[in-house]
């Protein structure tokens, strides 16, 4: 919190961000796909048949399949038919039901199980569909082939079911990449880790036998194999897998590092403070898992509507079987019924939003947007009003001197070095402020006897003068009026909610310093770009209300809410929605998490703490608010792509029902089960591709 001008040069601050390690799911990284299974589809209605299968299982069939299709298609009498020529050979006759009886057991095999495995669940859906279109098919063509009836139709039997399986190849295949994110975020942890012994020799050791206060030397080029703090070295480290941040961040001892993070320029050695499941990047494969595995409105409506398509599908058949035999033709009876069930399979329903979450889930999660509850992205796209808090968010809870002023005789220089090394030796956050601006200026001089004055400031001798640095106390202990050429600046800087400081040669004063948390440069953006989107931005603080009006006024913040006790943040979001604004809070501290839970979306910034993490739906991994309008972005365009897929898929089966089963045959409209099938998949292939476009929605900061 910034202090006002009254508060002392040693009041508290609340700086730094705590990197909190979230719990989950690798241990020994090895076996990290645990969670990747098949969450997020499986888990969908229609979906859960094809549990322990995997694309290249259906690639198999698929291409088998295929071979076999080919001649079962050649051979076929209304093939020869259609393009003007004959084939006679010994034993053609036994080509359709040979070959067609091997399409149909094993290329058809998966959806016969899933099939079985509807009804015995009491869950009819797509396999079910899939299975009476194929069985139906196969024991009409089979007692054909024995001269009971006349009705073959082997080769479209072949087709369906190749075509089913080139369907499902895809689907699986689009899901396996989107589920590859927890893959390749379980690949960022080396195998092995180089331990510093007591002696200072290395050792190597298998990642798994790594423990908490064992100290590990991470090579250049290196990836860092835990959680821990860097106790020797200073390197620039490669953040972008964990934060979406592209630019190398500065670390040195002391810092924090995570696991999976790549030290590009120079050797480290790093204390571990978190291995296993409790590294931060474990944390982040069980928030993709989950929320590739959460459910949603629209996947609820989804699944209600699968299996109420089975029914209607079932119902169809049946009237069209009756109604066709009704007519005398029995051949199209089947032919239609068949058509039918095949037409009817909800495979792009079931597909519709399971493969726009798989997707989401990834795509964000490689930008530092970590998606904890789905219900809460889905609820960003009708966000009217953002809060940020300000420190740590919108600021970066650390002090920088804004202004520097001098007294006639001493130049602005003169001031910033004298100052710096008086404050050298103090661990004050002020100090470190001062000091990190005059030593960025140049070398500090020497200085000696330093000695802090609790509550008033620090002094020391520098060249053999006593120089003192301090605040309103100091100024008021001394009795020292400010000079007439440093009232005008002091006064402004006051105004503005800065704190200001003095730089004292005995009683005089040399010169004033204004100290103020600095406005991440990002912020502006940030706040631009959520206006721009037609959202209410709102900062909130417990700071005094003229030094969050100064960086409201900075920002171009609508509102902003200061003075506000901790526990009072919760209040604020409710009376925000109290006047019927939908609420999004974020946050990063312990005193965040109520309002976190209150807001309609709650999200931890900068990897924040536990509590907050718990509190929040969405946990961006980087402390760049710009990541917010990628969220928004996200749960816009996820929505919108959920809505396409379901009217495209609910409409394709409106509209190709009444076609398949034949009533519009007097207009010379029919479908065979062939082209059923291709329609069928076709519509599989568009929800597919659509969800893909997902991928082009620009969540890192600052793109657009």
């Amino acid at each position: 919190m910034s202090p006002s001008p009254d508060t002392d040069h040693h009041a508290a601050l609340d700086g730094g961000l705590a990197t909190a390690p979230a719990p989950d799911a690798h241990g020994d990284h090895r076996h990290a796909d645990h969670g990747a299974g098949h969450a997020g589809h499986g888990a969908h209605g229609g979906h859960d048949e094809h549990a322990g299968h995997d694309p290249e299982m259906f690639r198999r069939r698929f291409w088998v399949s295929l071979l076999l299709t080919i001649p079962l298609v050649v051979t076929s009498e209304m093939v020869m038919d259609w393009f003007g020529y004959a084939l006679e050979f010994p034993g053609i006759d036994w080509v359709g039901p040979v070959l067609g009886s091997v399409v149909f057991v094993w290329g058809g095999w998966p959806f016969l199980q899933g099939g079985w495995r509807e009804i015995r669940d009491r869950r009819p859906g797509m396999m079910l569909l899939i299975s009476m279109a194929i069985s139906v098919a196969y024991v009409a063509s089979m007692v054909t082939s024995f001269g009971w009836f006349d009705l073959d139709f082997w080769w479209e039997l072949a087709a369906l079911v190749t075509i089913m399986l080139l369907g499902h190849w895809q689907e699986m295949k689009a899901i396996g990449q989107a589920r590859g994110a927890l893959a390749a975020l379980a690949e960022l942890i080396p195998d092995d880790a180089e331990v510093v012994g007591p002696d200072g020799g290395v050792t190597t050791v298998a990642i798994g036998e790594l423990a908490v206060g064992d100290t590990v030397l991470v090579r250049s080029g290196g990836r860092v194999p835990a959680d821990g703090q860097i106790v020797d070295g200073a390197a620039e480290l490669d953040e972008s897998m964990i934060t979406g941040e592209s630019r190398p961040v500065a670390k040195a001892a002391g810092d924090d590092v995570v696991a999976g993070t790549v030290s590009t320029d120079s050797a480290l050695r790093v204390r571990v403070t978190a291995v296993g499941d409790d590294t931060a990047l474990a944390g982040i494969q069980r928030m993709v898992a989950d929320a590739q595995a959460s459910s949603s409105r629209a996947q609820v409506l989804a699944d209600r509507f699968a299996a109420l398509l089975f029914y209607v599908a079932t119902a169809a058949a049946l009237l069209t079987f009756i109604l066709w035999a009704a007519l005398g033709d029995i051949d199209a009876a089947v032919v239609k019924t068949v058509t039918v069930l095949v037409i009817a399979c909800p495979h792009a329903l079931g597909l519709a939003i399971p493969l726009v979450i798989a997707i989401s889930t990834a795509v964000s999660a490689r930008a530092g947007i970590l998606v904890k509850d789905r219900l809460a992205l889905e609820r960003m796209r009708t966000v009217d009003a953002v809060l940020f808090d300000k420190t740590g968010t919108l600021t970066k809870g650390a002090h920088v001197v804004t202004g520097v002023a001098a007294t006639d005789g001493v130049s602005e220089a003169e001031v910033v070095a004298i100052a710096g090394a008086v404050e050298s030796d103090s661990e004050h956050p002020l100090a470190r402020a001062i000091t990190a601006r005059a030593t960025a200026a140049g070398e500090l001089p020497t200085a000696t006897d330093f000695r802090s004055r609790t509550g008033r400031g620090v002094e020391a001798t520098v060249d053999g003068v006593g120089y003192s640095v301090g605040g309103p106390a100091l100024l008021r202990e001394l009795d020292a009026d400010v000079p007439p050429d440093l009232e005008a600046p002091a006064a402004e800087w006051s105004g503005r909610g800065a704190a200001v400081l003095y730089l004292f040669r005995g009683d005089d004063i040399l010169g004033a310093f204004a100290l103020e948390d600095e406005i991440r440069p990002e912020a502006r953006q940030a706040v631009g770009e959520l206006k721009d989107m037609g959202i209410e931005v709102v900062m909130i603080t417990g700071d005094a209300q003229q030094v969050a009006d100064a960086v409201g006024a900075e920002l171009g913040l609508d509102r902003v809410v200061a003075e506000v006790l901790p526990e009072d943040k919760d209040r604020a979001v409710a009376e925000l929605q109290h006047q019927g604004l939908r609420v999004a809070m974020v946050g990063d501290g312990v005193n965040d998490a109520p309002a976190l839970a209150r807001a309609d979306v709650g999200l931890a910034i900068g990897a924040g703490t536990d509590v907050a993490i718990e509190s929040a739906g969405v946990v961006l991994a980087s402390s760049d608010p710009r990541a917010v309008t990628g969220v928004v972005r996200l749960s816009r365009a996820s929505y919108r792509k959920m809505v396409q897929n379901l009217g495209w898929a609910a409409g394709y089966n409106v509209v190709a029902i009444p076609l398949a089963a034949g009533v519009f045959a007097w207009a010379g409209l029919d479908l065979s089960p062939a082209v059923g099938a291709i329609l069928m998949s076709l519509s599989t292939i568009v929800v597919a591709l659509n969800a893909q476009l997902l991928r082009r929605v620009q969540l890192q900061p600052g793109e657009r």
